[in-house]
This record gives structure tokens, C-alpha cells and sequence, in this order.
């Protein structure tokens, strides 16, 4: 039995092509444990995966100009959890449910402020849909806090507020 393996037992790295397909299941299997309530089982179960899957894969391949990237964090190779940042914000973190309370979303939120700094930005940004309570505690323990921002999102039969956190990075 070997005590040591040749590649690390948790990371992140760059998305590359082919983990569309990890990042969405992660994203749908995270707002189904997380956002059920807020956003309905009946909105969950539209989701178009396949068109998911495919703004992913351009996100990843393609993204839309300097400051946009993907960054996934992995148990050995699987990927387990993703963050999505854009100039000056993380537009989306997740983490599979039966990965979180490991440190990816630590990780995965690190490197983001990491790839913020590196492009210049001086703050970062995040969303929280009300009742989100547990996202709150993660950004409120890595220094974010509400700054007063929010904006209300139709999502088909209702609507939700987010509300946005920041932070001087």
C-alpha cells in the first residue's frame, strides 16, 4: 500500500473543456440542497441541463473577455465543487452537498480573490438569496458582509431577492 500519492488529494485548478459537465451537476445538485425552498422544486426540475451544460462549456472554452474565468475544486480528479468569476465578483460558488464543510468552498473562494487581485480588482462581490443562511455564515467568515445592493429575480411563478456582499480585497 503506497503512503503517498503523486498528485494532491484536494485542489483547484482552471476549468479546462470537458468539466461542463461536472460544473453543472454540481451547480444543480447545490441549488437543489440550498434553494429548493426559495426557488421551488417546479423551477428545479425545468432546468435545461443540456443548454447548462452548454453555457458552461463556453464559459470554460470561451469566456467572454479579460476578467471572466472558471475555477473547479477536485478531490484528487473528480471534480467536486466550482467558482465563476467575472470582473471584480464571484458570480457563482458551489460545492456539491456531499462535499461541503471540506474546505472547497475556502478553496475555491481563495483562488477567485486570487484571479480578482491578479486582474486588477480591488473588491469582490457575491449574491445571497434571502434564507440563504448558511452562504451568509461562509462569505460573513471570510470577511464579506451585506453592503446594501439587492435586486429582486423572477424566476417563473415568483420571485426572489438576493442581496449583494462585498469586501475590499
Amino acid at each position: 500500500m503506497a503512503l503517498f500519492s503523486e498528485s494532491a488529494d484536494v485542489s483547484v485548478r482552471p476549468a479546462v473543456a470537458g468539466d461542463d459537465v461536472a460544473v453543472t451537476r454540481a451547480q444543480i445538485a447545490a441549488w437543489r440542497g440550498a434553494h429548493d425552498d426559495a426557488l421551488g422544486a417546479d423551477v428545479l426540475d425545468r432546468l435545461d441541463v443540456a443548454r447548462m451544460q452548454e453555457q458552461w462549456a463556453a464559459a470554460i472554452t470561451a469566456p467572454p473577455g479579460p476578467g471572466f474565468a472558471v475555477l473547479v475544486a477536485c478531490v484528487r480528479a473528480d471534480v467536486v465543487g466550482f467558482a465563476a468569476v467575472t470582473p471584480g465578483a464571484v458570480m457563482s460558488l458551489e460545492v456539491l452537498p456531499e462535499h461541503q464543510r471540506a474546505g472547497h468552498g475556502s478553496r475555491l473562494l481563495t483562488a477567485a480573490v486570487d484571479r480578482l487581485r491578479q486582474d486588477g480588482a480591488d473588491t469582490v462581490t457575491a449574491w445571497v438569496l434571502d434564507g440563504d443562511d448558511a452562504r451568509e455564515q461562509f462569505l460573513s467568515g471570510a470577511g464579506l458582509g451585506p453592503d446594501g445592493m439587492e435586486r429582486t429575480l423572477a424566476t417563473g411563478p415568483r420571485e426572489v431577492v438576493e442581496r449583494r456582499w462585498s469586501a475590499s480585497i
